[in-house]
C-alpha cells in the first residue's frame, strides 16, 4: 500500500517535470533500471495473449502457460510491475514499479507494442495496463484496446473486487468488521469503483476464487488458480513422526486470522503436541520445501475462501486446515463433483481439530492424499485453460473433473459482462 502511494505521488510529478530531469533528481531508491524497461514481445502465434499487470501469486504467468496448451496456435505473455518486497514469482515481463509509473516513454512504447502485437488482453485487478500514460483512466485504456481491435477480458484476484461491507455481513470473523482493519474504507471504495468499471463494459469477467462470485457481476466465470504440481511435490507421509509439524505462512496476517490462531498453536507447541512454525519472508522458490517438511498447513480463518496457498499445500500432500464457507464448498462440489479436502476449522474449534488429527493420523493421511488428487484435477492448469478457451476463440482441451461438472463449462463469460 505504501509503495503504491509513493509511486502514484511521484507519477503526478511527471506532468510537471521532464522524465530525464525527474530521473536525475529522484532519490536512488526510486530510480528504475533503464535496461529493464523493455516492451512486450508478442509470441509468433495466431492468437497472442497479454496478461497483466499484477501477476498476483504468480497467477498471470501460470495462466499464460495454461492457455498455451489449448488446441490452437496460442502464445501468451505475462507482465507485472515489480519492486522491493516481491516474493519472486516467475514473470515473462517484469517492469520496475517506479518506471511503470514514471516513465512516459516506456508507457507509450508499451501501449503501442501491446496494441500492435497482441490479439487478446486479460486485464488483472482493474489496474492500469500501461501506467498512467497520457493520464488515462483504466476505462480509457481498455477502450483504447477495444478500438485497436483487441479482445479484452477482466480477471479479479481478491481484494480488488471483494466488497468489505458484504463480506462483513456474511462472515462472523471477517477482517472487514468495523474497527478491525484501518484499510477497510479504502478497500470498500476500491471494490465499489472496480465493480462499476466492470459493469460499464460488456466484456468477459473472470474471478480466481469462488468466494468472489457474490461480489462479481452476473455472468462472471471461475478462472481457477493454477499450481505447478511438478514443483509442489509430496514430501514424506504426514503424521509419521512423534511430533507433527504445523506451519502457517500468512501473506497478510490480519486477513488470514494469524492473531486469532497463534495463541492456540503456541499453547499446543509448548505442550509438546505439535511443533508450530510461523513462516514469513520466505521467497516463493523456497516454499515447496517448507511445506514438504510439514504435516499440517494452516491457511486462513477469516475469509471463508481458498486460494493459491491452500492449493500449494494440498499439492504437496499436506493436511490443510482453514475456514471455507459452506457456500464455497457447495460451489466446488457443484462445479467439480469433488469435495474440497480442506479440513474445516475456526479459531473456536482449531485446537480440537488439531488434537483429533494427531490422535487419529490415518484420517489425516487420507485427507492429504485427497488434497493432491483435488489440485491435480482442478488446479493444474487444464481447467483454467478451458475456462479461457471461449474468450480466445479456440477449442479447449478436456480437463480432469469435466465429466463431473453439472454446469456449462467455464467459457469467456460473454453473456452478462462482469
Amino acid at each position: 500500500m505504501m509503495r503504491q502511494g509513493i509511486v502514484n505521488l511521484l507519477g503526478r510529478m511527471t506532468r510537471l517535470v521532464p522524465e530525464s530531469l525527474l530521473y536525475r533528481v529522484l532519490p536512488a531508491k526510486y530510480r528504475w533500471d533503464r535496461a529493464a524497461m523493455v516492451t512486450a514481445t508478442p509470441p509468433q502465434t495466431a492468437t497472442r495473449v497479454f496478461i497483466g499487470p499484477v501477476n498476483s501469486a504468480g497467477q498471470g504467468t501460470r495462466w499464460a502457460r495454461a492457455v498455451e496448451t489449448l488446441n490452437g496456435d496460442v502464445g501468451a505473455v505475462s507482465m507485472a510491475y515489480t519492486g522491493i518486497g516481491e516474493f519472486g514469482y516467475p514473470i515473462d515481463q517484469g517492469v520496475p514499479a517506479t518506471g511503470y509509473v514514471l516513465s512516459k516513454s516506456w508507457q507509450r512504447a508499451q501501449k503501442e507494442a501491446v496494441e500492435r502485437g497482441f490479439t487478446h488482453v486479460l486485464l488483472e485487478s482493474e489496474r492500469h495496463l500501461f501506467g498512467r500514460v497520457f493520464d488515462q483512466t483504466v476505462a480509457q485504456q481498455v477502450q483504447g484496446l477495444i478500438d485497436a481491435g483487441i479482445a479484452v477480458a477482466f480477471v479479479s484476484h481478491g481484494s480488488d473486487l471483494r466488497l468489505p461491507s458484504r463480506h462483513a455481513a456474511a462472515e462472523p470473523l471477517s477482517p472487514f468488521a468495523p474497527g478491525e482493519w484501518s484499510d477497510t474504507p479504502k478497500l470498500e471504495a476500491e471494490a465499489t469503483r472496480n465493480l462499476a468499471l466492470l459493469e460499464s463494459f460488456d466484456l468477459p469477467v473472470f474471478v480466481s476464487t469462488l468466494g468472489l462470485m457474490p461480489d462479481a457481476p452476473a455472468g462472471a466465470e471461475w478462472l481457477p488458480v493454477v499450481i505447478d504440481t511438478d514443483v509442489w511435490l509430496p514430501g514424506d507421509e504426514v503424521f509419521v513422526r512423534e511430533r507433527p509439524v504445523v506451519v502457517h505462512a500468512p501473506s497478510k496476517g490480519v486477513v488470514k486470522g494469524t492473531a486469532l490462531i497463534e495463541p492456540i498453536m503456541r499453547r499446543l507447541h509448548d505442550e509438546g503436541l505439535v511443533e508450530y512454525r510461523p513462516i514469513s519472508g520466505v521467497p516463493a522458490n523456497e516454499m515447496p520445501s517448507v511445506y514438504r517438511d510439514a504435516d499440517i498447513v494452516l491457511d486462513q480463518f477469516r475469509l471463508g475462501d481458498y486460494g493459491v496457498a491452500a492449493c500449494e499445500a494440498m499439492s504437496a500432500e499436506r493436511v490443510v486446515i482453514g475456514h471455507v464457507s459452506q457456500g464455497v464448498r457447495d460451489e466446488v462440489f457443484a462445479r467439480t463433483g469433488q469435495q474440497l479436502p480442506i479440513v474445516q476449522a475456526t479459531p473456536d474449534d482449531l485446537e480440537a481439530v488439531v488434537r483429533q488429527l494427531v490422535a487419529h493420523p490415518q484420517g489425516g493421511q487420507q485427507t492429504a492424499k485427497l488434497g493432491r488428487e483435488f489440485v491435480v484435477a482442478q488446479h493444474d492448469g487444464r481447467r483454467s485453460a478451458a475456462a479461457l478457451a471461449e474468450f480466445l476463440g479456440v477449442q479447449g482441451p478436456p480437463h480432469a473433473g469435466a465429466e463431473n461438472d453439472t454446469r456449462e463449462q467455464p467459457g469467456g463469460g460473454h453473456g452478462d459482462a462482469a
